[in-house]
């Protein structure tokens, strides 16, 4: 099999984009469907739950509307669709992160012997789900770096005119950043590296980080493409570990 090589040359965001080469690979479709069934499932139960509550809300609204304005609800309708996909776009992405974290660090290994021409270690679901513990201790690991940033920048938020304006930049700034957290964390991981190692490592090359978690953070926002985000993502970051990153550790 010919193995996929990207130059160290390369930025963070070329490294996402081949990502979308990456899991179309034949030897890997299967650990890739895993995480995106994951995705689709959350994904789509909790956008009919919504639809069903904006239904029953725009139902209640329509009784206070007069009748010369129901035009409205041609324009309202569309518009709260999009906002509730690009919300919970972020908000379900970092729920299957949870849920599939077993899945992701599978497929990340796969994906990395793939890229080295190395064997893949024999292993099975059993081992998966013993590892579970394990992998859910580091979702948590990373929950705890991001929370205490995510509530200062929404507290920024309430502050008028100055906060107002440096806090949209900031928060996607932290998305970015905690993307390519979340995502290279899984390759560092299967090779039992520490959650601060990996992020010292990935703060000495910031740049590249950013720019990949730039691209991921943008292709989240897109509704329907978001569900493939995952898988891709996590091949991107894998690629990105082998060419930066593996030999140093």
């Amino acid at each position: 099999m010919d193995n996929i090589l990207i130059k160290q040359s390369h930025s963070g965001a070329s490294y996402f984009l081949k990502g979308f080469e990456i899991i179309q690979v034949k030897g890997l479709r299967t650990f890739v469907l895993v995480p995106l069934l994951i995705n689709l499932i959350l994904f789509s139960g909790a956008f009919y739950y919504l639809y069903l509550q904006l239904d029953q809300l725009f139902t209640w609204m329509n009784a206070f509307i007069p009748d010369f304005l129901s035009w409205l609800n041609f324009i309202l309708w569309p518009l709260a669709i999009i906002i509730v996909l690009v919300i919970f776009s972020f908000v379900f992405s970092s729920v299957a992160n949870w849920i599939a974290a077993p899945f992701n660090g599978l497929l990340s290994e796969k994906v990395e012997c793939y890229l080295t021409g190395q064997p893949a270690p024999s292993g099975t679901i059993g081992d998966v789900i013993k590892d579970i513990p394990r992998t859910l201790s580091r979702e948590w690991v990373k929950l705890k770096y991001y929370l205490p940033k995510a509530l200062a920048c929404l507290i920024l938020f309430l502050i008028p005119v100055v906060g107002q304006t440096v806090a949209p930049v900031l928060w996607f700034l932290l998305s970015a950043w905690m993307m390519a957290i979340q995502y290279c964390d899984y390759p560092f991981d299967n090779h039992k590296i520490g959650f601060d190692q990996m992020k010292s490592q990935l703060i000495e090359d910031r740049p590249t980080a950013l720019s990949f978690g730039f691209m991921v953070t943008i292709f989240s926002m897109i509704p329907i493409v978001n569900l493939i985000v995952m898988p891709v993502a996590i091949c991107g970051a894998t690629a990105l570990w082998v060419d930066n990153y593996k030999s140093n550790n």
